[in-house]
């Protein structure tokens, strides 16, 4: 054996085998004769020549391009704690050395504390890890060291709180990598507690402080002013101290009632109301905030709150590039739990409606409210029709089917309706209805910047539903004739199928709608973009709902004939005739469209002068292929059968203008485009109480003026004036403005 190897090879196990059986019960020193190879490894890299590399067959470019540095301060986490002068410090170590204390805390510690943990929780939210955010306070490691019950309430409130977090999250799954993260590190969430058990805890420190502060208000005024500064100061120690303990208890009860729990029985107004007080105590915490000590400087000159290590749980990290934690200071804090209560107020509150429809509508809305993950996850719980019991689902989707376009199949009026075949049919549909529409829902509970990716991938799901919903149509069609030769000529076309396309149009009027909020449009590629939102999407769009409005119309006609055989009545006819002419289930999503629409083609027709009058700059034609551009941008409506894709050659045909007897100039065009802004004015003033409509109505106003000043043709007014598409007001469609 070669004396230079080692007595015992070194294992990545701190602990050799043979301790562990033979010597279990007789610990002694563990001994490692390490041989230092470094000379050795040189010599052998001196003999080989320039540009050879030794390789291990699995060890991939992909590896070494991904690799780290081990112990190099600039790449290796673990490094991090290493530079510090201070001694990092454990719960246990910070005890006996009293760095930190177990009773006799003032009202101002208290409030430190607890306002520094609340900001790690909304730094966890934010997507860091739990061992950097929330576990860097010591004493959520040991609560049960805790002499003090206030602090002690409050940290099982807090491990309960984030315990319900995740579970919630988990129980959504709309979240990803950057969103959050569930690793847990074998931390301790006060399982052998209950959450009744937590909150009762709190409600009895909340009493504790009710007496404080009562026995407080009770003593006898003293004539010294500062006697009573020091009695106010203290009884505003208490009731902010009070006032995080109820805010704690009242996020957890709350949240403990969102979802399939043993407390979830409660109904949503008491729900609401927790959130309600949530907010009212908040108010009181902000007055409360300045009462905050000071944080103390470690030798690193870094700032820390006492109770709070920073690097306390650095080598539970993996061994990555290092990430310096940003948690949110405590006057952000209040302002994050503000937007919170307000979100988790509308889900509570219940979507514009009771409809499948409107909780679609709301939840689509929700989505683009930049919320938080557990917003978003809640949210999710609430409304996914997968939660409602039983058939509750599958008769939601009959509802709006019925709602939308009235189908004669789902009439009971209709004598062919109970047959099996029909009802087998009209079934099969309805349940595969129901899975598309959940990832539907799932979709819109995802971040905004993911929903567009899975917005594309979901689209294939709606593509089936469509085809296989006309095909039902085509069948009960043909039952119906079978069942009736002899009667009126009836169809059952464009029916299921025209549910599930207008579906599939807004799913792909919001891809293409998202790619503006999230900016990844250039100005030179905005024409195209526009004019296929217009051509395309927003006309199919108008024509369905035109359609389904006159379905809804003949089924109204068909029940009043069929009263009026029973009755007789020809004055309730006519007042049924005044009400539907009056309450058109599709007239303002069809003036909205026809808003839409105008604002497109104003916005694509201002769009090619600009670019014809050099107003905005385009890419050298020798490095640019506009083909590639614009099939990249509609990759996912390849898969979508109606509205049929058009291509980059159908485009430029159907855009050519060289076949026209007179080229537009761009004057011409500005003209043409005044008058589509001058359409899309009267549209949003037909529908003065909706928030988006006026944002649209000050896009058109402000458009119309532009385009109207440059149709007159080139001034010294606007021919050196540069062109801004300012995307601020509405998320679609931008205001034009001429800038220096």
């Amino acid at each position: 054996m070669d004396d230079n190897l080692p007595a015992e090879t070194p294992s990545c196990s701190p602990v050799p085998s043979q301790y562990l059986e033979e010597n279990c019960f007789n610990p002694t020193p563990l001994v490692y004769n390490w041989v230092d190879v470094t000379e050795s490894f040189k010599e052998a890299c001196n003999t080989l020549e320039s540009g050879v590399l030794v390789k291990e067959q699995n060890f991939t470019l992909y590896e070494a391009m991904s690799a780290i540095e081990m112990m190099d301060p600039k790449m290796d986490s673990w490094m991090i704690g290493q530079k510090v002068k201070r001694k990092i410090l454990s719960f246990v170590d910070s005890i006996e050395q009293g760095v930190i204390q177990l009773d006799d805390f003032t009202s101002d510690e208290l409030i430190l504390m607890m306002d520094h943990c609340h900001g790690c929780i909304l730094s966890w939210l934010d997507g860091q890890s739990l061992a950097q955010t929330v576990f860097t306070f010591l004493y959520l490691h040991e609560p049960t060291e805790i002499k003090s019950r206030c602090l002690k309430a409050f940290c099982f409130g807090v491990l309960k709180l984030c315990d319900t977090i995740m579970e919630k999250i988990d129980k959504a799954r709309v979240f990803e990598e950057e969103d959050f993260q569930l690793l847990r590190y074998r931390f301790k969430f006060a399982c052998e507690l209950s959450t009744t058990r937590v909150i009762g805890m709190m409600r009895e420190v909340e009493d504790e402080y009710g007496r404080l502060i009562r026995s407080t208000k009770s003593k006898p005024q003293s004539a010294n002013a500062d006697s009573d500064d020091e009695v106010n100061k203290l009884l505003a120690g208490y009731d902010g101290v009070l006032r995080r303990i109820k805010f704690l208890r009242l996020f957890l009860q709350s949240l403990t009632c969102f979802g399939g729990s043993k407390m979830s029985d409660l109904p949503a107004q008491n729900i609401s109301k927790g959130f309600v007080q949530m907010a009212e105590n908040l108010k009181i915490m902000k007055k409360t905030a300045p009462l905050h000590v000071d944080t103390t400087k470690s030798d690193d000159n870094q700032s820390l709150v006492p109770g709070f290590e920073p690097l306390l749980n650095q080598r539970l990290l993996p061994p990555t590039f290092p990430r310096y934690t940003k948690l949110h200071s405590i006057s952000d804090m209040y302002d994050i739990y503000e937007g919170i209560i307000e979100r988790l107020l509308l889900i509570t509150s219940g979507a514009q409606g009771n409809s499948f429809q409107g909780i679609l509508n709301f939840v689509t809305q929700f989505s683009r409210s930049n919320s938080c993950v557990l917003t978003r996850s809640l949210a999710q719980i609430h409304f996914t029709p997968a939660r409602l019991p039983g058939n509750q689902a599958v008769d939601a989707i009959r509802d709006s089917l019925k709602a939308f376009n009235a189908p004669p199949c789902l009439s009971i009026r209709n004598a062919f309706y109970l047959q099996p075949n029909v009802k087998l049919c009209v079934e099969t549909f309805l349940s595969q209805a129901l899975m598309a529409m959940v990832k539907v829902f799932q979709v819109y509970g995802h971040n905004y910047a993911r929903q567009r990716e899975k917005l594309a991938m979901i689209l294939e799901s709606l593509t089936v539903l469509q085809e296989y919903g006309d095909r039902c149509d085509a069948e009960i069609s043909e039952m119906m004739k079978r069942f009736d030769p002899e009667g009126e000529p009836v169809n059952h076309l464009a029916y299921l199928g025209g549910w599930s396309l207008y579906h599939t149009l807004k799913i792909m009027i919001e891809y293409v709608t998202s790619g503006f909020v999230l900016k990844l449009y250039s100005n030179h590629e905005l024409h195209y973009i526009y004019w296929y939102l217009s051509e395309v999407l927003l006309n199919w769009l108008l024509q369905t709902l035109n359609r389904a409005d006159s379905q809804l119309l003949y089924d109204e006609n068909m029940n009043e004939q069929a009263e009026l055989r029973k009755t007789r009545s020809n004055k309730k006819s006519k007042r049924n005739k005044k009400k539907t002419v009056r309450d058109r289930e599709h007239a303002r999503e069809i003036t909205v469209t026809q808003a839409w629409l105008a604002l497109g083609w104003g916005t694509f027709k201002a769009i090619l002068g600009f670019t014809m009058a050099g107003k905005l700059s385009c890419p050298d034609m020798h490095f640019d292929n506009e083909s590639i551009r614009y099939e990249h941008r509609f990759a996912p409506f390849y898969c979508v059968t109606t509205p049929p894709y058009l291509t980059y050659k159908q485009y430029r045909v159907m855009t050519d203008t060289t076949n026209c007897q007179k080229q537009p100039s761009p004057e011409d065009l500005y003209l043409s485009s005044s008058r589509h802004f001058a359409a899309a004015k009267t549209y949003c003033e037909s529908v003065p109480d909706c928030q988006d409509m006026q944002k649209l109505l000050l896009v058109a106003k402000t458009n119309l003026v532009v385009t109207k000043i440059l149709s007159g043709g080139p001034s010294p007014l606007t021919e050196k004036k540069k062109i801004n598409l300012d995307f601020s007001t509405h998320r679609a469609f931008p205001i034009i403005k001429m800038t220096q």
